[in-house]
C-alpha cells in the first residue's frame, strides 16, 4: 500500500503527514494514538477518499515528524499547538478532527484551544479527560501526591526495550492482543503498516516515554516534567474544560466493546494491575482505586450535553482500534454522523 509522505515546515516544527482526497470535499484531520503513527490511518483514508479531503499527521515523538522534546507540564497543549501550526501552514481554516486514544486527548485539547475552527469532533477510544492513570472516581480525583502512579515511570521496561531494539515480534503481539479484538486476523499488508507505525515511536530525552521520577509510596513512581507519557498524566492533562466551550462542535464518540486499554479496568493502569496481583505490594482499593476511564469520559460527555452540546455514542464489536478491526461498521457510523450534522 503506497502513499506519499509529505513534510511541512511549520512555525513550531517540521511535521510529516499523509494527504488523500480531493480539494473541495469536507476536510478531516486524523490524529493517531500512543505507540502508533499516521500509518495506522492509511487503509481507512483509502476507503474514505471519495468523501473527504484528509490529512493524517505524525504527532511529535512518532513517525517522521521532527522529534522535538515535549513539555509535559502543558498536558496536551504542545500537541494541540503543533496541529494548529500544521493547519495554518496548509491553509485549513475549518475542518473536522478525529482523534484516537491519546489522539482523542489531543483532539479534546484542540477543541478547548481552537474550537472556533472545528466543524465536528470524532473521539475514537479517547484518552480519559482526566488523563491516564493516577486518578479515580468519575470526576477525576487525583492520587496524592499529585502525579503519583502516572507518567513515564508506569511504562513497562519490556516496551521500552522492544522499541529500542525495533522488535517486530513484540509489536505484532502487542497490536494483535490489544489494538484489535481477540481472534481478528489483520491482513498482512495492513499489519506491515501498523508494525512500522508502532516501531516509529521515538525514544529519548523529552520524547517517549519521558523522564522517570520515583516516589516514596506505592507504586514508587510519579509524573515527570517532559515526554509523551508524562504529558498524559492527570497532574497536567485536564480536559473537562471542553464542557464550557461557547462553541461546541457535535461529537461522535466511538469505542470498542473489547477494548482493554481505554476501559474501566485497563491493563495499562498500574492500580488495576496492582489489584489483579500483577504488580506486588498493592495497598488496596481504599487508597488506590483503579481509574474508571469510560466512566470518566461519560461523566464529561454527559456534562457536554447538559451544557448544550450534541453527542452521538457508538459501541462497535472491536478492540482498542475500531477502525482497524470493524472498519466497515466504523465507516458506516462515521458517514451517518457527518450526514446528520450536515457536513456530508
Amino acid at each position: 500500500m503506497e502513499f506519499e509522505t509529505f513534510k511541512s515546515e511549520t512555525a513550531r516544527l517540521r511535521v510529516a503527514y499523509h494527504h488523500l482526497g480531493r480539494a473541495g470535499l469536507p476536510k478531516l484531520v486524523l490524529l493517531h494514538g500512543d505507540c502508533s503513527s499516521s500509518l495506522f490511518y492509511l487503509p481507512l483514508m483509502k476507503q474514505l477518499e471519495d468523501e473527504f479531503e484528509m490529512v493524517a499527521l505524525d504527532l511529535r515523538s512518532f513517525g517522521e515528524t521532527e522529534p522535538l522534546p515535549i513539555d509535559a507540564t502543558r498536558g496536551m497543549r504542545d500537541y494541540s499547538d503543533d496541529v494548529d501550526a500544521l493547519m495554518r501552514a496548509l491553509g485549513w481554516e475549518s475542518f473536522s478532527l478525529l482523534g484516537w486514544s491519546m489522539g482523542g486527548g489531543v483532539a479534546m485539547q484542540y477543541a478547548i484551544d481552537y474550537s472556533e475552527k472545528l466543524e465536528s469532533l470524532v473521539l475514537v477510544a479517547p484518552l480519559s479527560p482526566y488523563g491516564f492513570g493516577g486518578s479515580y472516581d468519575a470526576d477525576g480525583k487525583l492520587y496524592q501526591p499529585e502525579g503519583l502512579a502516572s507518567g513515564a515511570g508506569t511504562v513497562t521496561p519490556l516496551l521500552i526495550n522492544a522499541l529500542r531494539l525495533g522488535d517486530r515480534n513484540f509489536a505484532i503481539t502487542s497490536i494483535a492482543q490489544t489494538y484489535v479484538r481477540p481472534g481478528y486476523q489483520i491482513p498482512r499488508e495492513e499489519m506491515e503498516l501498523y508494525i512500522a507505525g508502532y516501531l516509529s515511536t521515538k525514544l529519548g530525552e523529552g520524547l517517549y516515554p519521558g523522564d522517570v521520577v520515583t516516589a516514596a509510596t506505592w507504586p514508587f513512581v510519579q509524573t515527570g516534567l517532559s515526554g509523551v507519557n508524562n504529558a498524559m498524566s492527570p497532574k497536567y492533562c485536564r480536559l473537562d474544560g471542553i464542557v464550557d466551550l461557547p462553541h461546541k462542535p457535535p461529537i461522535l464518540w466511538v469505542r470498542g466493546d473489547q477494548d482493554v486499554i481505554i476501559c474501566d479496568g485497563s491493563i495499562c493502569d498500574v492500580a488495576y494491575l496492582g489489584k489483579m496481583g500483577i504488580i506486588p505490594g498493592y495497598p488496596g482499593e481504599r487508597l488506590y482505586p483503579p481509574q474508571p476511564m469510560l466512566t470518566q469520559t461519560r461523566h464529561v460527555m454527559d456534562r457536554y450535553q447538559e451544557n448544550g452540546g450534541i453527542l452521538h455514542e457508538v459501541v462497535l464489536h472491536s478492540g482498542h482500534g475500531p477502525f482497524l478491526d470493524s472498519r466497515e461498521a466504523f465507516v458506516e457510523e462515521l458517514t451517518r454522523f457527518f450526514e446528520v450534522t450536515g457536513i456530508l
